[in-house]
């Protein structure tokens, strides 16, 4: 009889090993799943963060340039309502009215007006 439960403790030991070795295998191969995943999910972070970066800089860039543009209209408005008194449309009436002056006189004339626009 103690022969028997000799026997019966070593083949449950023998079990208990084998149980062992494969919650060890187990074990491992969890950690691993979980160093892999961990590693994924920085990549995908890493990922995302420089895409957050590119559109954070894409937004500055565009008010950048809108600002800039706004700037230029500003300074464009501002040129021509300075010209538009200095220019005057002229009809085809005009046209052929000019044609009566001399030429001394629409050259007079032309200094003049550039007098004028550079004094203002």
């Amino acid at each position: 009889e103690r022969e028997a439960w000799q026997r019966e403790r070593n083949m449950l030991q023998n079990t208990l090993k084998q149980a062992e070795s494969k919650l060890a295998q187990a074990t491992v191969e969890l950690e691993n799943k979980a160093v892999i995943e961990t590693a994924k999910l920085q990549t995908l972070h890493r990922k995302y963060l420089r895409a957050e970066s590119f559109r954070k800089a894409l937004v500055y860039q565009k008010k950048y340039l809108l600002l800039l543009l706004g700037g230029f209209q500003d300074c464009e408005q501002a040129t021509v309502s300075l010209l538009a008194p200095m220019v005057t449309y002229q009809s085809p009436a005009d046209l052929q009215l000019s044609g009566t002056h001399s030429r001394p006189f629409i050259k007079f004339r032309s200094v003049v007006r550039a007098i004028i626009a550079m004094s203002r």
